[in-house]
């Protein structure tokens, strides 16, 4: 299986850190090039759908990243490590510059100290300004300013065009090694990520037999499907992801609330485990659990006796936004653009969605809008429901029930 990252950051950068990535079997780059930090966010927007990781060239345009909630799948920023540094002394050294008066910023200090040390040059007349969030482009020049040394070296790209017309100036960029290095670390994250989330997981379900039309509605919404257990049971075949992502992390459950309406008691037991024994025995052990909590309950049962009670009806706002982050991470997409998404569900509840709708909404290209509807019903969070004739010529466009 491909996985295709994202990697954020400047255009020389971005360049450099794509061409390394690329050396890697199964990987896929989508490079995200901006002109400065701040416009991370808008680079990101404009990603693909197909995006399963961010990759960061620097830890600046991660933190803007983090702070504004972007991180909705696996990511990792290039440490600038001390290794990074000497090369950057050697490049001074040669060209005769002055090594012990330097300013150096978003480096750790006592990382710049070491290497400093190592090398046995002194530190006296070095000053550093180790990153913190929430550090500005004019925290940074400012820093410089004061500190008059005679080389500034930085790791931002429009402190560098800003500080080389006024003083020498050296821009530091990320190893081989340092890219390689999170790269790697980024691919074992996604690898873990999807591995837990292909879980098998069964849900025994004891309810009335008029109920299996809705039953099976509903386990779509839960990526799933249904088959007989036996003549008092039903059993839903799903996965742990896309259960996970649709109970809230296992807090609730709104089929729970809807089948009681339409058919009286239900009670739902999930079983999760390593292999098809064992996970049928954690899903009749839930079910045991749920008879015992009430005519209506639902229980995922997971390993070292985990039991989880999920509760039915609509969760509180805090835990729809939790649902909503997960939901995110399930499909690949932004929590920003299901946000969108909702808005667009709520305003045409009978309609379904298209591709032409979506696009719309979102202010996005037909194919783009096709990719997120496409991420969506492989997550188990939508489904087709019919066609809609477009207008011309073209074909009819599937129409889709959205799950949010």
């Amino acid at each position: 299986m491909v996985t295709t990252i994202g990697v954020v950051g400047p255009a020389d950068l971005v360049t450099s850190s794509s061409r390394i990535v690329k050396g890697l079997r199964g990987v896929e780059v989508v490079p995200l090039r901006y002109r400065r930090e701040t416009d991370t966010p808008k680079v990101m927007a404009g990603a693909p759908g197909s995006v399963d990781a961010w990759l960061f060239t620097g830890v600046v345009p991660y933190q803007i990243a983090a702070a504004q909630d972007l991180l909705d799948r696996p990511a990792a920023h290039v440490e600038y490590t001390g290794a990074t540094l000497m090369r950057a002394l050697v490049q001074l050294l040669r060209e005769g510059r002055d090594v012990t008066s330097l300013s150096i910023d978003v480096l750790d200090e006592a990382e710049v100290r070491e290497t400093f040390d190592e090398v046995g040059l002194p530190t006296k007349g070095v000053r550093v300004l180790p990153y913190r969030p929430g550090l500005s482009l004019d925290d940074i020049l400012a820093f410089h300013h004061q500190a008059k040394a005679t080389v500034a070296i930085t790791c931002l790209r429009s402190a560098y065009e800003k500080l080389r017309t006024e003083q020498a100036t050296l821009r530091l960029a990320p190893s081989v090694h340092s890219v390689r290095t999170a790269v790697n670390s980024l691919l074992l994250r996604h690898d873990a990520l999807r591995s837990d989330d292909a879980q098998i997981a069964l849900g025994l379900v004891e309810i009335s037999p008029d109920a299996e039309a809705a039953l099976h509605r509903e386990a779509g919404t839960l990526g799933g499907s249904v088959i007989r257990y036996d003549d008092k049971r039903w059993l839903v075949i799903a996965t742990r992801g896309p259960l996970e992502q649709a109970t809230a992390a296992f807090t609730e459950l709104g089929m729970l609330t809807r089948l009681k309406e339409q058919f009286g008691p239900v009670r739902i037991g999930f079983g999760i485990g390593g292999s098809g024994t064992e996970t049928e025995a954690l899903a009749r052990r839930a079910l045991g659990r749920a008879k015992t909590a009430g005519r209506t309950a639902a229980v995922v049962s997971l390993r070292n006796d985990i039991d989880l009670v999920l509760v039915g009806g609509a969760p509180p706002r805090a835990q729809q936004r939790s649902k909503l982050h997960l939901l995110a991470q399930r499909a690949g997409l932004s929590k920003a653009t299901l946000e969108r998404l909702q808005e667009l569900v709520r305003a045409t509840p009978e309609d379904g969605l298209t591709t032409r709708s979506v696009a719309d909404h979102l202010g996005i290209q037909p194919r783009t809008a096709r990719r997120v509807l496409n991420r969506l019903e492989r997550a188990g969070l939508a489904d087709a429901t019919g066609t809609q004739l477009g207008t011309g010529s073209g074909r009819p466009l599937v129409v889709y029930r959205v799950h949010l």
